[in-house]
């Protein structure tokens, strides 16, 4: 279902670029924000932590001024060592990452250079809309990593404004209600610092990064005059550098809206992290380190960024766990504006599995053993050859007892090897199917078929499988 939004909306929420002006990014970098400065710290911390440090302590980190009251939503407890092990995380940690969109009506007085102009520009403030929120927990004891992102349209009662989009908490009352809002949503989680980042920098900071490799799913274009927004990508394997990865992250004229968006934030994201972690990376740290010091607000010092960041450094790429809150659309006329609408159920399930919260054991049974009997699996060909037999992987799911397996489009990358995307977060269930079928890799992911639980995106591996097993019974 297509997510409608009001003109008004419409026109707040879609961002502006002129082709002469290269520094006016969007507000859906989202994902990649937060990664992409992290990555160029990441390698700073692993050479030069120590001119890091220097280098940063002379601007300050922090640009809000949180009250005594706002700053107490935060934990305060220290999270990384002393002494020559500052860089070292001592405990779970949970980040709030917003990803700011600004505009010139955003805030009270818009730099002079904004007026009398026929469009709507991005401004370097962090008043606005946080239209990206992540919450990531570093886990040093599990040594795994996990980024839950928050559809920006989710219906969540925002502390002293009513039910509101989760978005426009930031605009209510900064870091902190936003931060009191997610944890509400998210049964109670807590939430140890945030980091705001401004979007005018994004398209620079891919740039200082040499760019990302990244299949395009498909033809993405769409021109917007008035917003000065113009996305011209064909499909198929490129090296996109800063702007044409922006036209990626802003597109969101699909069936899925921001939920498709996301889609392909996380692909990116998993394309700059198998790249970027380089010696080729050492090169650009000065152009990285810029950017992220003009465009973020945070309350972590500089000793806790360098924490995090050498952790993800270290973090095996394979225990770097995508998620997503669980939700539907709203109805047409459901309400009266387009919602994501969260599965408190299943919010539930995933804040216990990967946040290590409790939750109700009765609910916890219930709901696993109703997925046990009915977990929707969805099947898709991601060969690149549409002739591709899937009959045998369904009957050979349907033998091991799933009734809910049905077929679905996947515009993606074409696939050597299998991937079962654990699209819901249950990684356990998604390694269950893989020893029934025999064959892929377990991702957690929220790249398969939304309305699965978890979705097969069958490679080539299958048909060398399917050969070897008809060549078998010719014998």
């Amino acid at each position: 279902m297509t997510i409608q939004r009001t003109s008004a909306e419409e026109n707040h929420s879609s961002d502006t670029s002129t082709p002469d002006d290269k520094k006016i990014a969007t507000k859906s970098g989202r994902w990649l924000w937060f990664w992409v400065g992290m990555s160029g710290i990441a390698m700073i911390s692993a050479t030069a932590g120590a001119l890091l440090a220097v280098s940063l302590s002379s601007t300050p980190l922090m640009q809000a001024k949180l009250s005594p009251g706002e700053a107490a939503v935060f934990d305060g407890d220290r999270i990384s060592g002393s002494g020559l092990r500052f860089s070292e995380l001592t405990r779970p940690v949970n980040i709030l990452v917003m990803g700011m969109s600004v505009l010139p009506p955003d805030v009270q007085n818009p730099p002079s250079e904004t007026k009398g102009l026929r469009y709507l520009p991005q401004v370097n403030s962090f008043d606005g809309l946080a239209d990206v929120m992540l919450l990531i927990r570093f886990d040093p004891e599990k040594k795994n990593l996990k980024m839950l992102s928050i559809p920006r349209d989710s219906r969540v009662e925002v502390e002293g404004h009513g039910v509101k989009k989760i978005n426009s908490a930031n605009v209510h009352g900064g870091p902190a209600l936003t931060a009191k809002s997610v944890s509400n949503l998210l049964d109670g989680v807590g939430i140890d610092r945030y980091i705001r980042i401004n979007v005018l920098g994004v398209g620079k900071l891919i740039d200082a990064l040499g760019g990302v490799d990244v299949y395009v799913p498909k033809d993405l274009k769409y021109q917007d005059d008035s917003q000065h927004l113009y996305i011209n990508l064909k499909k198929g394997q490129q090296h996109l550098d800063g702007n044409k990865a922006l036209q990626l992250l802003r597109y969101r004229h699909d069936e899925n809206g921001d939920i498709g968006r996301i889609q392909r934030q996380q692909m990116v994201m998993r394309a700059l992290m198998d790249q970027t972690l380089n010696p080729a990376t050492l090169t650009r740290l000065p152009d990285i380190l810029n950017v992220v010091k003009e465009h973020i607000d945070t309350n972590l010092t500089v000793e806790e960024l360098l924490a995090l960041a050498g952790y993800g450094a270290r973090t095996n790429r394979s225990n770097i766990l995508q998620l997503m809150v669980p939700g539907r659309f709203s109805e047409k006329n459901e309400f009266d504006a387009s919602y994501w609408i969260p599965n408190k159920n299943r919010i539930a399930k995933t804040m216990a599995q990967h946040f290590d919260l409790q939750t109700n054991a009765q609910t916890n049974t219930q709901a696993n053993n109703q997925e046990n009997t009915s977990l929707r699996i969805a099947v898709q060909d991601s060969t690149g050859d549409e002739k591709t037999n899937l009959q045998p992987l369904i009957r050979t799911l349907e033998k091991a007892g799933y009734r809910n397996v049905y077929i679905a489009k996947h515009s993606g990358e074409p696939l050597q090897v299998t991937h079962l995307v654990a699209q819901q977060g249950d990684n356990s269930s998604a390694e269950i199917i893989r020893d029934a079928i025999g064959f892929g890799e377990v991702r957690v992911e929220s790249t398969g078929n939304l309305g699965s639980d978890v979705s097969i995106q069958v490679g080539k591996d299958w048909v060398q499988k399917l050969n070897s097993l008809e060549e078998s019974l010719k014998k």
